[in-house]
């Protein structure tokens, strides 16, 4: 699908985790490493007919030590089909994306590594699984209740930060539009986003960041995201994710 033309302008039980962090499986918390754990963030649509590729590579990545985020876009949904998982805040990210890039454009599938554009996703794969750079922020997470999670984070420079819930094992069985008759299975689900706003460098102190979460969809696993990155490049500066049973 070619890209879509827009203006750019510049969001306890036993614990599994996608990510470098060190886990207390009695409580539900989590503590970040010291090598850099990669975000990888799928700007998808249920209908764009060349994302199906996208969408079931981004499902290999599971069990990688990764934070993988899949946000559903709707400016798509013109064409026939609405796609239940997008929202505006999701297309805002994307365009925000875009500006750090100097894009003049925002498309799917498109899969963003560390706050840079990645073109090359469906062959470099090694690119995100091998050796690590330093991490420069640290990130502590906790579960305080079912809907509510804490974060610590102490960072050497300026941050600025964001939470995502994502769920797996959704489908669709779509009607109409580009991917009619199409069966579509989707992980790592975007199901809320929500920004952190942005903080001064907190390496002596950390800084306190809570969340409410939205309730947990029965049947899908979940898990809590924090990304922490450098306000004007997007770059990855520490991410965490956390997922909790029961």
């Amino acid at each position: 699908m070619h890209p879509w033309a827009t203006k750019t302008i510049a969001s306890c039980a036993l614990l599994t985790l996608a990510s470098a962090g060190l886990a207390d499986p009695g409580q539900c918390t989590a503590s970040s490493g010291p090598q850099l754990t990669p975000v990888v963030e799928l700007y998808t649509s249920e209908g764009c007919s060349s994302c199906p590729p996208a969408d079931k590579w981004a499902s290999t990545l599971k069990g990688k030590d990764l934070v993988v985020q899949a946000f559903h876009v709707g400016y798509w949904d013109y064409i026939g089909w609405v796609d239940r998982f997008a929202a505006p805040a999701h297309t805002a990210r994307q365009r925000e994306i875009a500006g750090k890039n100097r894009q003049r454009t925002i498309y799917t599938p498109q899969v963003v590594l560390d706050g840079r554009d990645w073109p090359q996703w469906n062959s470099w794969t090694s690119s995100v699984t091998g050796k690590r750079e330093p991490a420069r922020a640290h990130i502590a997470l906790k579960r305080l209740a079912d809907d509510q999670f804490e974060a610590a984070v102490t960072a050497k420079s300026d941050w600025a930060a964001y939470w995502t819930v994502t769920e797996h094992g959704h489908n669709s069985k779509v009607k109409t539009g580009e991917n009619a008759g199409e069966f579509l299975k989707h992980d790592f689900v975007v199901r809320q986003y929500t920004q952190a706003g942005k903080h001064k460098a907190t390496e002596a102190q950390a800084a306190k960041l809570g969340f409410r979460s939205i309730a947990p969809t029965p049947g899908h696993a979940r898990q809590i995201n924090l990304v922490v990155f450098e306000p004007q490049t997007g770059k990855t500066l520490q991410a965490l994710s956390l997922q909790c049973q029961g």
